[in-house]
């Protein structure tokens, strides 16, 4: 039996016949998707991030992971780092790996005796392979790193504009506003889990961050697309509310969307799992989680988010309430038809509606809504001449 249930769900996913009643349940994602953006948020204040020294500032020193005894590890680095300035390194990483692997260790700024100091017991302690003139170092300022959240604010801000622009006028201001909302709920989650996990920012976060707001996007506009279709000149219908249309569009394009997000995603756990892993480059895990968390985030703001704001924007136009309490006004007739209280004879009932003519009117709804989706969807043809048509006859013309 239970088998037997989840199959019915996957063909329900597949066949998106508007079995799941995801827009009418909204208020129950609002509140779960929210509880997880205010804990987001209350992480980035109390918490803050990790930021690399890009950031903040500091002294780089980068020496060969290889010697005479071994592969050197990142807390031997460490150990001898402290023993030789009495001071802790900030982070210390194996990048790369095999012969060409090296070791980086980042700290406060150091002034230059002090990295004299340190390259000397570094060379003395571990005794890297080419002695202590393969042991480099490099100063990051400070500045840089605010340039590159300058830089990366300015191109989150011009995003947003570009993105309204083109929603408002493509679609229209209810789905650019819904749209804005999603990419903007899925930027603030990311940047919660990557202040929970701790991982350190660098300017692989920041470029891992601004690609997940095209990954947010396309799945909220197939959706959207979708909604567009169904609900063209609803205002006249009375078979289904423009919720209840956009709830259709939504079941219609969730298993495009679930698709489309997985295979987003394998490449991305290759990243995290082969780089990170394998080849042990630290930099691509910062890049791999923050799409990892951004993509799958997007998924389902697509789907829980944006639409359903969408449908809470559009349902505050008198227009949109008074087709609503049409199709209500239907319904009721059609139920009160069924159980044998509708007044019969075509008179008129409470809600105004002539009861006589109601299955006429929902028949010419159906013809309607079938035509309309055969000239939005069906490819045109031509129609061919009537002598294309005709049959020969096996007569012959004289």
């Amino acid at each position: 039996m239970a088998e037997g249930k989840k199959l019915g769900i996957f063909k329900r996913l597949y066949v998106g016949n508007g079995a799941f009643d995801i827009v009418g349940k909204r208020k129950r994602w609002y509140a779960i998707f929210g509880a997880v953006l205010l804990a987001c948020i209350l992480l980035i204040v109390l918490k803050g991030f990790n930021l690399g020294i890009d950031f903040t500032g500091g002294t780089r020193i980068q020496m060969p992971a290889q010697s005479a005894s071994g592969t050197i590890t990142t807390d031997a680095v460490k150990e001898s780092f402290q023993r030789a300035i009495d001071k802790e390194a900030t982070s210390a990483q194996t990048v790369g790996t095999g012969d060409s692997a090296t070791v980086q260790v980042r700290s406060e700024t150091l002034s230059a005796d002090e990295i004299a100091t340190v390259k000397a017991a570094l060379n003395d302690d571990l005794k890297p392979e080419g002695g202590i003139g393969t042991i480099s170092d490099s100063a990051v300022s400070a500045s840089w790193g605010g340039e590159i959240t300058t830089q990366a604010l300015i191109a989150l801000g011009v995003f947003f504009l570009a993105v309204a622009i083109f929603l408002a006028l493509y679609f229209e201001l209810a789905m650019a506003v819904a749209a804005l909302v999603a990419v903007a709920h899925d930027v603030v989650i990311t940047a919660g889990i990557y202040s929970l996990i701790g991982f350190e920012v660098s300017p692989a976060t920041v470029v891992g961050l601004l690609t997940i707001l095209g990954f947010s996007l396309y799945d909220t506009v197939v959706v959207f697309d979708k909604v567009k279709e169904n609900t063209r000149g609803i205002l006249g219908l009375t078979r289904r509310t423009y919720g209840e249309a956009a709830n259709l569009a939504v079941n219609q394009t969730l298993m495009r969307s679930i698709n489309t997000s997985l295979i987003a995603l394998l490449p991305v756990l290759g990243l995290l799992a082969i780089g990170v892993g394998l080849l042990g480059v630290g930099t691509l895990k910062d890049l791999a989680l923050v799409q990892l968390v951004g993509i799958a985030i997007g998924a389902l703001s697509s789907i829980y988010i944006a639409t359903p704001i969408a449908v809470d924007i559009k349902m505050r136009d008198p227009k949109y309430k008074a087709q609503a309490a049409r199709v209500k006004a239907r319904r009721d007739n059609l139920a009160r038809k069924a159980s044998g209280e509708a007044v019969t004879g075509g008179s008129v009932a409470d809600t105004g509606v002539v009861e006589s003519t109601d299955d006429e009117s929902l028949a010419a709804e159906l013809r309607k809504e079938k035509a309309m989706a055969a000239a939005a969807g069906a490819p045109s043809r031509t129609a061919r001449s009537s002598d294309a048509r005709r049959r020969p006859t096996g007569k012959k013309h004289r």
